[in-house]
């Protein structure tokens, strides 16, 4: 009887292992699909699944800048906003300081001159306590705004909202120019401050990459969501209007979460998934790599299992049909589990799921299959990096430069068997030779100190 029980299981997960298998070949194509899919998006707005949004920001920072600059970080329901004193490539950032303030869940669907007047407010107040060591030797101060919404950007410093997502629902800002509404707050509250850059986090993290490395050109977030931004020649993006920049560059946000091929190993468990999403259909790429669905990925092959064996007991399975009940912390710490009866794995079955006394082997079973769904993510991951490297001509036999890649994001900074799985599948994927001049930097608080540092690359002061 328990044989039969274990031998249902098994197959279970055995068919888990075929349906998510990313063997090189496949990578390779996965690669190949991305790169496509990123020239169809710069060849016309709309040209491909990957928006490919031309960011305006055409110089990043080296490390040589100086002076005091601020940034707003706007994403939730709670926003920061920054000070940072750079000195130079001696003393590089000096000083940073930064404040969170929440948003009065009644301003998240009132006006948007009630929403930006409170921002605005809360930025002169921060404005007011900078004291008198700030050096700012009569210039205007300027501001990075990181804003993490969907928008059609129109320079560096212009964007038109498209919609809000999340919880807010300030109706008569939508298709309006936020930077225009922050702009205007902020001098209605007598704040001499012009925001120089409009960005979103993606695009910090390649900045804050960039600062610290000047050989980074590709900034992942992988973390809840996840996206890329990387550095493209000007003239390589065709649906460019007017002169390029001087500097011959230009940052594409791809969105890639939107990515989706025929050669993607996709399973019974992400099909339901996107059915029953918000957005059924879209995002597939993310749905299979960031950290928002790892755990529920896991959860339904567990609730797979449960409904077609007893091999964890008699349960009640409520909790086990609760969507979201795992979360992608819990599967990295079953995965992490190195006690000798894997103790922490039985903890988290008992407390998220109410499954009780498991058999060692029913743990080890379960330790798989968050192995299985987490590789399969990181090494999707590893092909998406790859894609873009190979579009950019970067890491082939004979080229001589370094790649930087600053990567963002919970799931890459504390699951550690995911961010190895990743940097191992980027050497098997690039080839021992061309791997050894890409390197992969854990960069934090893009959409913080990124936009300063963004507002400092592109200040009217700039030299």
């Amino acid at each position: 009887m328990v044989a039969a029980v274990e031998a249902v299981a098994e197959q279970v997960v055995a068919q888990l292992r075929e349906d998510c298998a990313t063997p090189a070949a496949r990578l390779d194509r996965v690669a190949a699909a991305m790169e496509e899919e990123m020239r169809a998006g710069l060849r016309e707005e709309g040209g491909s699944k990957i928006k490919m949004i031309v960011s305006y920001v055409d110089n990043l920072p080296n490390g040589s800048e100086e002076g005091l600059f601020y940034a707003l970080d706007l994403g939730g329901t709670n926003f920061r906003v920054l000070r940072v004193q750079l000195a130079g490539k001696e003393k590089r950032v000096v000083k940073r300081e930064s404040r969170e303030v929440s948003i009065p869940p009644h301003l998240m669907s009132g006006s948007a001159a009630e929403l930006f007047g409170f921002i605005a407010s809360a930025v002169a107040k921060y404005v007011a306590d900078e004291g008198r060591n700030a050096a700012l030797g009569g210039k205007q101060r300027e501001l990075g705004f990181t804003f993490s919404f969907p928008v059609r950007q129109t320079s560096i410093a212009s964007g038109t909202l498209i919609k809000w997502t999340k919880a807010f629902a300030v109706d008569d800002a939508v298709g309006e120019d936020i930077v225009a509404e922050l702009q205007t707050a902020m001098e209605k509250q007598g704040v001499d401050m012009r925001v120089a850059a409009l960005i979103n986090d993606t695009v910090g993290t390649l900045a804050a990459g960039s600062y610290n490395d000047a050989d980074t050109v590709v900034g992942v977030i992988l973390g809840t969501g996840s996206n890329a931004a990387y550095l493209e020649k000007a003239s390589d993006i065709p649906k460019l209007e007017g002169e390029l920049p001087k500097s011959g560059n230009m940052v594409i946000n791809t969105e890639w979460g939107n990515f989706s091929a025929p050669c993607l190993p996709i399973t019974e468990y992400d099909e339901a998934l996107d059915e029953e999403s918000l957005n059924p259909g879209e995002q597939i790429f993310e749905k299979l790599i960031s950290g928002l669905y790892l755990g529920e990925i896991v959860r339904r092959v567990l609730l797979k299992i449960a409904t077609q064996c007893s091999i964890f007991g008699d349960v009640d399975r409520t909790k086990l049909k609760t969507h979201f009940n795992l979360r992608t912390p819990d599967i990295s710490a079953m995965h992490h589990d190195e006690t000798p009866d894997l103790s922490i794995v039985a903890e988290k079955l008992a407390g998220h799921l109410k499954i009780a006394n498991t058999t060692l082997e029913t743990r080890k079973m379960v330790v798989e299959v968050c192995d299985i769904v987490t590789r399969r993510s990181a090494r999707l991951a590893a092909a998406g990096i790859v894609g873009i490297i190979r579009k950019i001509g970067r890491a082939t036999p004979g080229d001589e430069r370094k790649t930087g890649i600053a990567i963002d994001g919970g799931l890459f900074e504390h699951y550690g068997k995911f961010r190895e799985c990743l940097e191992s599948t980027l050497a098997e994927l690039l080839g021992e030779e061309a791997s050894q001049s890409v390197s992969v930097n854990l960069t934090k608080d893009g959409s913080g100190l990124g936009a300063a540092l963004i507002a400092a690359a592109h200040s009217q002061y700039a030299k």
